[in-house]
């Protein structure tokens, strides 16, 4: 049985941050076309999931002044308190399920048990859904997405796990270890730049994944880390929008229909960007589109999204806990042109390159964790004032997964908006498509799918430069293709000399009915023979 030991400082940051308006959970969401047997899933997640031993282990407040919050073992732990089983109210559609997510989304998790749950949602449509969420003070989104891809199989049929199995898992535990992170390497490497933003600092990358220690060390050899720390707190603060205001209890989550990650691709080659780069700028045009029906002023609008990056090394993959820092990017709401902003977009994300903020950050979440409670919350005020949305990428395996035997079809999922924070943007790569999703609060903006709606609307501005540039190339190919046909057909009509005469300049230049040369002597002084001299003449 694992002992008690305390939380790290950046775990009890998240867990100091907890708000009854701003709950620190990690929500995900996986949909299914077809129905998964209750039975099976709860073999996968006893004989899986209750391998990490932090989800058989409660958080327990100290009573010693000044002494910091442990984990331990939960003496009643029930797998039943974690596992339950609802059905969607009729009509069962994406609809009802997206109101079911912000109900849960706004529920807090039990304190006196292990901080996670899974709810497995009947009735959406043919199929069903899970809805996963636990505290960020567990795992941060990146470590989610490692224990999401712990449950599952590559290929359909697998039975469900049974406890003859636990022994042999746990003996091939770093086998596995090293299987998963192979998973989300390819992952990364599918969605090719998911987060261009930091460049080598940042999530996007493969190389930010494979090494992500490389930010780290850009802090440590560099003596402008003081100036990076102080470049966090000495920004302006964000302009007051309609995003901005007192937070409720009430939570609202929309998600996307899947893009296929072609598509992307198509635009990113067009336009000379990264998918990061189209998404994100697709996404501020849906932000800015929200805005202006709302009859807000959007001129010259920026205003920042707080950017996680991982800061994990490969051997840290398999690890839960908090190991990510932050980067601010501006977006550009206020650009209504779809190109222009995209190129914008574009010109920021390199700017922020090799940036030594998300491990400053990190040191910031640390020294929360451990300062008291009303300097912490000075602290989360002030951070909060700088960003506007929190915007997170986690590139996902490019192949089908399969959970308790069922195909995966869709996956999103949401990081809590931490510092007082309204707005949360999520984008997700998954089998060569890529989900995006908004978290908001219910107060401030009641109906996040109007936001979806409005990225939809600039996607498909996006798009539309693509199948614009399709048809002037096919043009120009079918003004290439017409001109070869015209030179062939001027050159067929053209007359030519018989390759008899070229051959043979010692006979008659005439050419009789049969096509072919004359062969007779020419006479003296003459191309033609007797025959063909009376002819011409």
């Amino acid at each position: 049985m694992p002992k008690t030991h305390p939380l790290t400082t950046v775990d009890a940051a998240w867990l100091r941050m907890e708000d009854p308006t701003n709950l620190m959970m990690v929500s995900g969401i996986i949909t299914f076309k077809k129905l998964i047997d209750f039975d099976h899933l709860r073999a996968v997640i006893e004989h899986k999931l209750l391998t990490f031993d932090r989800f058989r282990m409660r958080v327990v407040q100290s009573r010693l002044p000044f002494s910091p919050a442990y984990w331990e073992p939960d003496p009643t732990f029930n797998l039943n308190a974690h596992l339950h089983r609802v059905a969607l109210p009729s009509p069962g559609d994406k609809a009802a399920l997206q109101e079911m997510a912000s109900d849960l989304m706004s529920t807090p998790l039990d304190f006196s048990k292990p901080l996670w749950q899974f709810h497995l949602i009947e009735n959406y449509g043919e199929g069903c859904a899970i809805m996963c969420r636990l505290h960020h003070c567990i795992a941060d989104g990146m470590a989610l997405v490692f224990v999401l891809l712990s449950l599952t199989d590559m290929v359909p049929g697998v039975p469900p796990p049974t406890a003859s199995d636990v022994s042999v898992e746990k003996n091939e535990a770093a086998e596995g270890s090293r299987m998963l992170n192979s998973l989300v390497q390819q992952g990364a490497k599918a969605v090719g730049t998911v987060w261009e933003t930091t460049s080598k600092v940042a999530s996007e990358s493969l190389e930010a994944l494979v090494n992500p220690a490389h930010a780290m060390e850009l802090a440590l050899k560099g003596t402008d880390t003081a100036l990076a720390a102080g470049r966090l707190f000495l920004r302006s603060p964000d302009p007051k929008t309609l995003f901005k205001g007192k937070l409720g209890v009430a939570k609202r989550a929309a998600w996307s229909h899947p893009l296929p990650l072609r598509d992307v691709k198509k635009i990113k080659n067009v336009t000379g960007s990264t998918v990061n780069d189209v998404l994100v700028s697709a996404m501020t045009g849906g932000l800015r589109r929200y805005m202006l029906s709302k009859g807000a002023n959007v001129e010259g609008l920026n205003f920042r999204a707080a950017v996680p990056v991982n800061l994990r090394t490969p051997e840290q993959m398999g690890e839960l806990g908090n190991k990510f820092g932050i980067v601010f990017l501006s977006l550009p709401v206020g650009i209504g042109d779809p190109l222009e902003r995209l190129h914008e977009v574009h010109k920021r994300m390199v700017e922020l390159k090799n940036s030594k903020e998300a491990p400053v950050a990190l040191g910031i979440l640390s020294a929360m964790g451990m300062s008291p409670n009303e300097l912490q919350g000075t602290l989360v005020r002030l951070f909060g004032s700088k960003t506007t949305a929190v915007m997170t990428n986690v590139p996902g395996p490019p192949m089908p997964l399969y959970l308790a035997g069922q195909k995966i079809e869709g996956l999103m999922f949401w990081v809590p908006q931490s510092g007082r924070v309204s707005l949360g943007i999520s984008i997700l790569s998954y089998a060569n498509k890529v989900f995006l999703g908004v978290a908001t609060d219910a107060g401030l903006v009641p109906d996040p799918n109007e936001i979806m709606e409005g990225f939809y609307t600039e996607f498909d501005a996006l798009m539309a430069l693509v199948h614009e540039a399709e048809a002037v190339a096919a043009q120009e190919e079918a003004t290439k293709a017409a001109k070869s046909t015209a030179v062939s057909v001027e050159m067929a009509a053209s007359p030519s000399p018989s390759a008899d005469a070229a051959t043979h300049p010692d006979q008659c230049q005439a050419t009789t009915k049969s096509g072919r040369q004359c062969r007779n002597r020419p006479l003296d002084g003459s191309d033609f023979c007797r025959v063909h001299q009376a002819k011409s003449g």
